[in-house]
């Protein structure tokens, strides 16, 4: 890796300095602010760009840390899980016929079906996938959130805990309790107090300074310290997503397509509102990045930016990222009309 630059001091307070502008022609047309934290396994902050230590919600993000509670656990093991299903149960997938298919199957070997999950129905964010239901005449069910994967996964884990099936999403239950615990240790991040609220899916979700976030990844890359169950679900989760990283995300998404396209090197994942979390673990980091305004478009440019910069995107894989760093605004005729890009500042950071 690199040489890190020094952190960058930043006044509590002040707003997140500008990475990401997107143009039109020559004009700036608008400007996405963030900041972004980089942290070694030693809980070393090695680049801090804004307000690091302010507690974002990291919504979906952090879905590798919650299924870690399911898989130390033995529920995966329980019903079998193939590595393809948990990569589904870390996923903010597009419902595509792929997806829904593989939750049905988990649901249905813990004797479970699409009633039983909690997160709510809502139409497939693959527009293809969509229309053809729209076309079918069907209607969306809870198979179809992004989020089913994850549920199934906390289902398997009730059942395990031989906690009760129903209420599952509950603050107070067993499922949500051991997922905390997980947050608590891998963070290290004392949470009793810490802001709380409800996830779009309606499971708890708790506020967490990015810096914690990063180390969070950081151990998750490179878990040998962690005790034998959750190295050991570390590893086997890592795997599985990298195996089948189309199950996390899907057709046209940057989760998928980043990691296909740096073979196995980053692990990253999306959470709503323009949070990003990746571990590197060759190089023994994690990065936690927040795009203030929730923009994906901003999000994505950052993320990509930091990787080029700690050197993870390399030599091989520059012109194919290319795409993900600077990324052209079409219009409705297809003519490129301008750019969403990082700052050169930013690049330089």
């Amino acid at each position: 890796m690199p040489d890190l630059p020094d952190i960058e001091a930043h006044a509590p307070g002040a707003a997140h300095p500008v990475s990401v502008e997107v143009t039109r022609g020559n004009i700036v047309e608008s400007r996405h602010r963030g900041s972004v934290a980089v942290v070694d396994i030693r809980g070393d902050l090695k680049i801090g760009w804004g307000d690091v230590k302010e507690p974002v919600f990291p919504r979906s993000a952090i879905k590798a840390l919650q299924a870690l509670a399911y898989v130390e656990s033995g529920a995966t093991d329980a019903i079998e899980a193939t590595d393809e299903e948990i990569s589904l149960m870390c996923a903010s997938h597009g419902g595509e016929p792929r997806h829904a298919s593989a939750a049905a199957g988990i649901l249905a070997r813990l004797g479970l079906s699409e009633a039983d999950l909690e997160c709510g129905p809502h139409w497939p964010s693959h527009e293809e996938s969509a229309r053809a239901l729209a076309v079918s005449g069907e209607t969306p069910s809870q198979l179809h959130n992004n989020c089913s994967g994850k549920h199934s996964g906390m289902l398997a884990l009730a059942k395990r805990l031989g906690a009760p099936t129903k209420g599952y999403i509950g603050v107070t239950h067993p499922v949500q309790q051991r997922i905390l615990g997980v947050l608590e240790a891998m963070t290290g991040c004392d949470l009793t107090g810490a802001p709380r609220d409800y996830d779009g899916c309606s499971v708890p979700t708790w506020a967490i300074p990015l810096e914690n976030l990063a180390y969070a990844f950081a151990r998750f890359g490179n878990p040998d310290d962690l005790p034998d169950a959750r190295r050991d679900a570390a590893l086997r989760i890592r795997k599985a997503v990298l195996a089948h990283p189309f199950m996390v995300a899907g057709t046209g998404r940057y989760c998928t397509e980043m990691m296909e396209l740096l073979h196995g090197k980053v692990f990253l994942k999306t959470g709503a509102e323009g949070v990003f979390c990746a571990a590197v673990p060759a190089m023994g980091i994690g990065i936690a990045l927040k795009c203030d305004d929730g923009a994906t478009r901003g999000a994505e440019v950052m993320m990509t930016a930091v990787l080029e910069k700690i050197g993870v995107i390399g030599p091989d894989e520059a012109d194919d990222a290319k795409r993900f760093l600077t990324v052209p605004v079409l219009n409705r005729n297809n003519l490129h009309t301008g750019d969403i890009k990082a700052i050169d500042r930013f690049l330089a950071f």
